[in-house]
């Protein structure tokens, strides 16, 4: 089985790139952040053409989370995380796709730090892992899969000492990160690519993509029950180098259920 992780940064614009990876690598599943569009105006049409079955959380102009499923529907469980009845943002979505849970979310930025923003991230994260920790209780198969925003230790960025005062970097944010691992999660990309400098991320400025300056950003967590499933996991790095890309390339796992 096949799970992907793709913020499309877009989707109107980025339609085509998206559906010209989809026929190419035919994930059975794929979440996508960063829709930017509005629940009336997601493609819906475009994405069962192209022979998925697609849920979905707009919202105009910013986030947007999607989950996509060959072939099959998507069992919505809920949407957003529960513990800020205040939060109207767009950034978390469950399913039951293959007798598997699928969490897609995109985890908020976080910049200026400190400041409300990056507060806002820490709350957000903590309602992730009390939603991490529940889920995880079930025992049931989980991939929890979407852009964390961000990177969990210096292997994961380029240059880390530029980054020491981001958001993404920061060691509040690592330090949560780590403690959602924690539970029994396993960061699937990093178990098969131990010591590997890998990144999902680039900038579009200062052809951070040419010099390969880049970031880990993007991350599939598997519960225990799928940990020893795991057979392969990549970036498909070649999509960020087309024509009007995302900044961000589809991250990867195969597992085998068999």
């Amino acid at each position: 089985m096949l799970i992907a992780t793709f913020n499309v940064n877009g989707i109107t614009s980025r339609l085509p790139a998206l559906l010209q990876w989809l026929e190419e690598k035919q994930p059975d599943v794929a979440c996508l952040q960063e829709l930017k569009a509005p629940q009336e105006k997601f493609p819906e049409q475009a994405i069962r053409d192209a022979g998925y079955c697609p849920i979905w959380h707009g919202q105009k102009s910013w986030n947007g989370v999607a989950i996509l499923a060959r072939g099959v529907e998507p069992q919505e469980i809920g949407r957003g995380l529960q513990g800020d009845p205040e939060d109207a943002q767009s950034r978390y979505i469950e399913a039951v796709v293959n007798g598997i849970v699928i969490c897609c979310l995109y985890l908020p930025n976080g910049n200026p730090a400190p400041g409300p923003k990056f507060d806002y991230k820490l709350k957000w994260f903590e309602r992730l892992i009390k939603r991490g920790e529940e889920l995880l209780a079930t025992g049931a198969p989980v991939v929890m899969a979407g852009d964390f925003n961000v990177m969990p230790t210096e292997l994961d960025v380029y240059k880390p000492e530029r980054w020491v005062d981001d958001a993404l970097f920061r060691p509040e944010t690592r330090e949560a990160f780590h403690r959602l691992v924690a539970q029994g999660w396993t960061d699937s990309l990093r178990a098969m690519h131990p010591g590997k400098k890998i990144y999902t991320f680039w900038d579009y400025f200062r052809n951070a993509f040419g010099r390969d300056a880049g970031l880990r950003i993007d991350h599939l967590l598997l519960s225990p029950a799928l940990a020893d499933k795991l057979v392969a996991a990549g970036v498909d790095r070649e999509v960020r180098g087309r024509e009007k890309p995302s900044d961000h390339a589809p991250t990867w796992i195969e597992l085998d259920l068999g």
